[in-house]
């Protein structure tokens, strides 16, 4: 099913909500020139036939769910708005404070899908499901209609997403990188994507172009590859990051004008980029702390590496949390 500007609709997971293909990522909106320019990328995704709207409490300390609900303002109502939320295995109390956070910024009295963000330690999915953990969070947001669909994150290890499974929450949906190099490393798309497809969760694929463009830039795939692969595989959106006004118009114009890869075309691009995807080089956010986030780093009590961009970030500003770092924990 498509809109009439042609972008397709797909459904979300079991339940009877369509969603656009094409979904608009919320962090990289954060390295939007200035806020103006933020707006206007939203307006514009909205205006070409974008439903999808991605974002995180964490995400540049508050200011991508700001820009976010500026640009959204009036348009809310015809959009899907999810967002994430950031206890990396701390409390229940934590989650609703952070949830509440996530709605003042946006400027909505609801999520349409609120997750948990970011799994990537060995024993996150423990500390979810444990007694007075994220887990009570969501279903008690769900029961008070603050959000009407729940999931989880990550782009670690297929085998943290597959525990995340198996504690038996009932979620709706599942975000992970997919990805044509994805296929050969560490892989999502063979060890999860088929999982969550027959559970009857919404998949939502992120990192097609690997998160930062890498492999486009050293001239492995083209951003028309990268983007059509993922959007051809059986999810309900692909997200990606559009801070640029000519980024955004190139994505728009692959959906509208949509066509899915066949199955021997996806092999065959799959088969041509495995020399390089074999290493991973072009996925360092498998591998690398380099990606992990701050926030969970520090829950966990791991070190942070102080050159990362995101822990620049944290340490020159305590909006989120009102409190110094790297004391805030629970």
């Amino acid at each position: 099913m498509a809109q009439g500007n042609g972008i397709p609709l797909r459904q979300f997971g079991r339940h009877n909500v369509k969603i656009s293909a094409l979904g608009f990522g919320g962090h990289h909106l954060g390295d939007a020139e200035d806020e103006k320019t933020a707006v206007r990328l939203i307006q514009e995704a909205v205006d070409g036939g974008v439903t999808f709207f991605d974002n995180c409490w964490e995400y540049h300390r508050g200011k991508a769910e700001e820009w976010m609900g500026k640009g959204l303002k009036g348009r809310r109502d015809g959009v899907f708005l999810m967002s994430k939320v950031c206890t990396h295995g701390r409390d229940k109390e934590l989650a609703l404070r952070m949830l509440e956070e996530s709605l003042r910024r946006l400027q909505t009295d609801h999520l349409d899908l609120w997750q948990v963000h970011g799994v990537a330690f060995d024993n996150d999915p423990e500390l979810f499901i444990r007694k007075n953990g994220a887990c009570e969070a969501l279903e008690q947001a769900k029961k008070q209609g603050k959000v009407r669909f729940v999931g989880f994150t990550g782009h670690k290890a297929p085998e943290i997403h597959l525990k995340m499974l198996n504690t038996g929450f009932p979620f709706d949906s599942v975000q992970m990188p997919l990805n044509c190099f994805d296929a050969t490393f560490h892989s999502f798309e063979q060890q999860v994507l088929p999982e969550v497809n027959r559970r009857g969760m919404a998949a939502l694929g992120m990192k097609s172009l690997n998160g930062h463009g890498d492999a486009i830039e050293k001239n492995a795939i083209t951003a028309d590859e990268g983007l059509r692969y993922a959007m051809s595989l059986p999810v309900a959106t692909t997200i990606t990051g559009m801070e640029k006004g000519a980024v955004l118009q190139q994505n728009l114009r692959l959906a509208q004008n949509f066509q899915p890869m066949q199955a021997a075309e996806m092999q065959a691009l799959r088969d041509r980029v495995r020399p390089q995807a074999a290493d991973g080089r072009f996925e360092l956010y498998k591998v690398s702390l380099k990606f992990d986030n701050p926030e969970a780093r520090l829950s966990h009590q791991f070190p942070l590496d102080m050159e990362q961009a995101e822990v620049k970030e944290m340490l020159g500003a305590t909006k989120n949390t009102g409190k110094p770092y790297p004391k805030y924990s629970q």
